[in-house]
């Protein structure tokens, strides 16, 4: 299990937001916080304390003016971090290759392959065409109703008929490197994991799996340990206090350093 960063950038500043308040109309979120800082701040960071493997979200709709603040920003932090970082947000074939020259390790897509309630199988191998299936992680953002989890969609506001379950992932890992797992529900509310969500997770080994929503303390990341048989690594972003929370990032660090260094 290993941590990994994010920089969320939305209206082209690093934010932390509540994950299912996302709104098109007047680039509406709920904002836990609004960083001081420049996305390639944390990126340098993330280096410095070798932190590969992150990944940076670009929260606003593509073709917007917002977008582009967006993706400056994206631009400067995967500079700063060159190989070391995940990049999603407003992601095509026609894009991709542009932000794995720029330093991308890999380009994250959902609604490009997800939309309309399908999966888009033409766009993923068009992807996979564009940049190689080493370089693309798949973002599967789901909500859970009628008590079975789906991919969702557009900044996380639409369902599709797809579930989140294993016979998909395997059949989606022919076409990608990793998966993002998003538990919409409890992204951004520091409530604690989706432990349903997590123990599903734990069960498919084929490809490495990053979880992210809802942990908040070195209990959660325990129960992600256990729940997730070890095979889940983890996004923490709200939670702590390099934006905003109370869960020190140095502690965090220094955490998942002996941890990992106490599983060889």
């Amino acid at each position: 299990m290993k941590f990994r960063p994010c920089i969320d950038i939305h209206n082209g500043k690093v934010k932390q937001i509540v994950g299912g308040s996302l709104k098109d109309e007047n680039t509406e979120a709920d904002e836990n916080y609004v960083s001081g800082e420049d996305a390639a701040f944390f990126a340098a960071m993330y280096k410095e304390d070798g932190l590969a493997g992150g990944h940076i979200i670009m929260l606003n709709p593509a073709g917007t003016p917002e977008y582009e603040a967006d993706r400056e920003q994206a631009l400067a932090a995967l500079a700063a971090f060159p190989g070391g970082m995940q990049i999603g947000g407003g992601i095509t074939a026609d894009n991709a290759p542009e932000f794995i020259d720029a330093g991308a390790s890999h380009v994250i897509v959902t609604s490009y392959v997800f939309r309309d309630g399908i999966i888009h199988m033409e766009h993923l191998k068009k992807l996979v065409q564009a940049v190689g299936k080493k370089h693309i992680v798949l973002d599967l953002s789901c909500r859970k109703r009628e008590g079975q989890y789906y991919i969702v969609t557009d900044r996380w506001q639409k369902f599709t008929e797809t579930p989140v379950n294993e016979a998909v992932l395997e059949e989606l890992s022919q076409y990608c490197d990793e998966f993002l797992i998003h538990g919409v529900d409890v992204e951004g509310k520091k409530a604690g994991i989706d432990e349903d969500l997590v123990g599903m997770l734990g069960d498919f080994t084929i490809c490495p799996v990053t979880y992210a929503g809802g942990a908040r303390s070195f209990q959660d990341i325990a129960a992600l340990h256990s729940i997730g048989s070890g095979r889940v690594d983890v996004t923490i972003g709200s939670a702590l206090d390099i934006f905003g929370g109370d869960l020190k990032y140095r502690d965090v660090v220094e955490f998942f350093k002996d941890f990992n260094a106490n599983q060889v």
